[in-house]
């Protein structure tokens, strides 16, 4: 939600990063900010299947921004494409630390493309049995 962190001059980092962002307080800034924001031009249409990340300990995109992007998605989309939000509860800003925990990270990434690229079989889809359709 680039429009409410930019609006918020105590979050660490949001007056220092009016130069590259703009600055909300200006009118033109503003309305500039506006267009690009995608919390702000989420609109009743069909959109494709997504999933969005986010990670609790993130100190500059706080984890409710995207939970509040994915309610509004799901609120007002007309499709009924997946939606899904993945909440790392260990992780910070760079996703998670660690050798292991990071290649965990990138394996559910890779995991979730080729599933939606139908390069792989869920186990339900590989022992026959259909699995429940997703909620929107």
């Amino acid at each position: 939600d680039v429009m409410n962190t930019m609006l918020d001059a105590s979050l660490p980092l949001t007056v220092a990063e009016y130069e590259e962002w703009g600055n909300p307080n200006e009118a033109a800034a503003f309305e500039y900010m506006r267009s690009y924001s995608p919390y702000d031009n989420i609109a009743a249409r069909a959109y494709p299947t997504m999933l969005v990340k986010t990670s609790l300990n993130d100190s500059q995109v706080m984890y409710w921004e995207p939970a509040k992007y994915v309610a509004k998605l799901r609120r007002l989309k007309t499709d009924s494409n997946l939606l899904l939000l993945h909440t790392n509860m260990q992780a910070g800003h760079g996703g998670a630390s660690g050798r292991y925990d990071y290649l965990k990270e990138i394996a559910f990434d890779y995991a979730f493309l080729l599933w939606q690229l139908d390069v792989v079989k869920t186990e339900n889809e590989i022992s026959g049995h259909r699995a429940a359709p997703a909620r929107s």
